[in-house]
């Protein structure tokens, strides 16, 4: 399976991905969605928001970014700065 049809995902998300390293969803699984976010928000600081950590969260969850509460969208949020 290719990232671009992982849920919440697609042609723009696979190519960022793409370019920080990441190319297989074993890589993404790997990785983990924290750590994917802060490599493409290092490559694409405006381009990249929140939204972004949501969606790759999703992606290896296979659920929608916008299914996910305030509490756990705060909890990857920490995950992100704390690293």
């Amino acid at each position: 399976m290719r990232l671009a049809e992982l849920k919440n995902l697609g042609p723009v998300s696979e190519e960022r991905l793409h370019a920080v390293g990441i190319r297989t969803v074993e890589e993404l699984e790997t990785v983990g969605a924290a750590e994917a976010y802060r490599r493409v928000k290092q490559r694409y600081p405006r381009e990249t928001t929140w939204i972004w950590l949501y969606a790759l969260h999703g992606a290896l969850r296979d659920a929608l970014w916008t299914d996910f509460p305030a509490d756990e969208r705060a909890r990857l949020q920490a995950e992100v700065e704390d690293a």
